[in-house]
C-alpha cells in the first residue's frame, strides 16, 4: 500500500511557511483540514496514492514555469519509456487546467488556461515579491505562472481531490518552492488580511451568496491589496442579473450571472474601491474543448447546436468579465 501524500504535504507546508505571514494561521488551517478534509472519505484516494507511488524519481535538467506551456524536464531525463510515463499520467485524468509538458509528454488540457493568463497579465499589479492567494485554483497552473512572475509565496485553495493530486504530481519533480495547494474551500479559511493579491477565477457564480464570497476575498487582502476576479456575466444594465431556472450550460451549480455594471455594484457594496471591468471575453470552443486528456463533454456540447451564442438551455453563451479592485 502506497503512503498517502496527505502524510507529508501539510508537514512540508508548515515547515516552509514558518516565519512567514502565514505562520500565525497554521493552527487554524490544520483545524480546517481536519474538519473539512482529513475526516472525510474519498473514493479514489487509495487508487491515486498507489498510482503516484509508481512514478520513478526523476531529476529534470531544467524547468520553465514562466511560459504558456509549462515545461518540466526533457524526454531524455526519463528512466522509463515515454509510453509508460504517459500511461501513468493518464491515471490522473481528466486534466482540465494547463497546458503542461512533463518530460517531453504534452498534456493538452481541456482549458487553454494560458489564454486566460494572457488576458490577466496586462491589467494586474506586479507580483514581484508579493504574497498571492488563488481561490479555486484547480491543479495550480496559474499558481506556477504567478510564482514565475516573481511571487514570494503562491498559495492555492481548491477542494477537488483530483486537482490536489495533479498538483502534487507536478510539484514532486520541482525543487522546494514557495508554492502550496490546500484542499479546502475559500469559506474554510481564516481572514488572513495578509495577501497582496487575491485571485478568484471562475468561482463567484458557483457561490449561493456572491456577496459572502466577495467579503471573504476582501478579508484575505492586506490594506491596499488587489483582487483579480473573473466570473460569468450577461449583457444588461446595473439591474440585470440572470438566475438560471435549473442548469446553465448543463452545470447545476451556477447561481448568479450579473451584468458588468451589476458586478461593479456588488463589489463596491462588499467594500472594494477602484472597481473596474478590464476585459470581457466570450469563451470559445478553442479555449475549452475535449482532448485526449479530457475525453468527457466540453463547451461545444453545452451550447445550442444551432446557435453557438446560446447555451443548451437557451441562455446567453458563457461570457466572462475580468474585474480588478482594491481593498481600502
Amino acid at each position: 500500500m502506497a503512503i498517502s501524500v496527505f502524510d507529508t504535504f501539510f508537514e512540508k507546508f508548515i515547515k516552509t511557511t514558518r516565519g512567514s505571514d502565514l505562520e500565525p494561521f497554521q493552527d487554524e488551517l490544520a483545524a480546517s483540514l481536519e474538519s473539512h478534509f482529513f475526516s472525510k472519505r474519498h473514493g479514489r484516494k487509495t487508487e491515486w496514492d498507489d498510482a503516484l507511488a509508481t512514478f520513478p524519481t526523476l531529476e529534470p535538467k531544467h524547468f520553465d514555469l514562466g511560459q504558456d506551456l509549462i515545461q518540466i524536464g526533457e524526454n531524455s531525463d526519463l528512466t522509463i519509456s515515454t509510453e509508460d510515463f504517459k500511461a501513468k499520467l493518464k491515471n490522473f485524468m481528466p486534466w482540465r487546467k494547463g497546458p503542461y509538458e512533463l518530460f517531453g509528454t504534452n498534456i493538452n488540457t481541456e482549458w487553454r488556461s494560458d489564454w486566460k493568463w494572457q488576458r490577466i497579465v496586462p491589467h494586474i499589479s506586479s507580483l514581484q515579491d508579493k504574497q498571492v492567494l488563488d481561490i479555486g485554483c484547480g491543479n495550480g497552473y496559474h499558481l506556477f505562472r504567478m510564482l514565475a512572475s516573481g511571487a514570494k509565496l503562491a498559495l492555492g485553495i481548491d477542494p477537488t481531490l483530483l486537482f490536489f493530486y495533479q498538483f502534487q504530481l507536478i510539484n514532486r519533480f520541482l525543487p522546494d518552492l514557495p508554492i502550496h495547494l490546500l484542499p479546502l474551500r475559500g469559506e474554510h479559511l481564516p481572514a488572513f488580511g495578509s495577501f497582496d493579491t487575491v485571485f478568484s477565477l471562475g468561482v463567484l457564480y458557483h457561490r449561493r451568496n456572491p456577496i459572502d464570497h466577495l467579503t471573504e476575498l476582501l478579508g484575505f487582502l492586506n490594506s491596499g491589496g488587489e483582487v483579480v476576479l473573473e466570473t460569468l456575466i450577461v449583457d444588461g444594465d446595473a439591474n440585470t442579473v440572470l438566475v438560471p431556472e435549473d442548469r446553465y450550460a448543463k452545470m447545476s451549480n451556477v447561481w448568479f450571472l450579473p451584468s458588468p455594471d451589476a458586478l461593479e455594484i456588488w463589489m463596491s457594496r462588499a467594500g472594494f474601491k477602484h472597481v473596474r471591468v478590464v476585459d470581457i471575453n466570450q469563451t470559445s470552443i478553442e479555449e475549452q474543448r475535449a482532448t485526449e486528456w479530457m475525453t468527457f463533454h466540453s463547451l461545444a456540447d453545452f451550447l445550442d447546436p444551432l446557435d453557438s451564442n446560446q447555451t443548451f438551455e437557451g441562455y446567453p453563451a458563457p461570457k466572462r468579465a475580468l474585474v480588478i479592485a482594491q481593498k481600502p
